[in-house]
């Protein structure tokens, strides 16, 4: 007896924050179109343009999975590549801030003793960097969790897909 894999699975069952779903649902539909377009722009000037089947199927689920994970292997590598560079651009972002935050810490230090006024302007500003570094850290810790439990969904299908091939069972 086998049991068909279901092609998607409600994102509410993924252990995430309301505000995690909330991002994964973004970005899935984000990732989804940059790989739709980027499809097409590759295929543009070709003639009669094939459509990859996985690309299809990543298109029909954006459009009609709201609130879901899909599960084909296809959707969940471009959502997983779409994650890392979301990160890395995070991850850069912190690097720029950080790198703002210790330019305006020595200009901070070296003027000390200038003007009250400058000083309260970079303590303000050194404030704000901050608060921006503490989001992006904090926005950064969900997509990293979402990814690794993308990243595991990924995993199992792929090892059911390969138990499926080495049994037959695929089509």
């Amino acid at each position: 007896m086998t049991s068909a894999l279901p092609s998607s699975i409600p994102d509410s069952q993924l252990g995430l924050s309301h505000s995690e779903i909330q991002i994964l649902r973004q970005h899935q539909q984000l990732a989804l179109q940059n790989q739709a377009y980027a499809h097409s722009a590759s295929t543009r000037g070709r003639g009669h343009a094939r459509t990859s089947a996985s690309t299809s199927r990543a298109a029909s689920a954006a459009s009609t999975g709201h609130g879901r994970l899909v599960l084909d292997p296809g959707s969940l590598a471009i959502l997983s590549q779409h994650f890392e560079r979301l990160m890395g651009a995070i991850q850069n972002r912190v690097e720029q801030l950080t790198a703002q935050t210790e330019i305006s810490t020595i200009n901070q230090s070296s003027r000390a003793g200038a003007a009250m006024a400058a000083a309260d302007a970079e303590i303000a500003r050194f404030r704000d960097i901050i608060r921006q570094i503490d989001e992006l850290e904090t926005e950064f810790d969900k997509v990293r969790h979402i990814r690794d439990i993308v990243k595991g969904y990924r995993a199992r299908v792929e090892g059911l897909e390969r138990k499926m091939d080495a049994r037959g069972l695929r089509r």
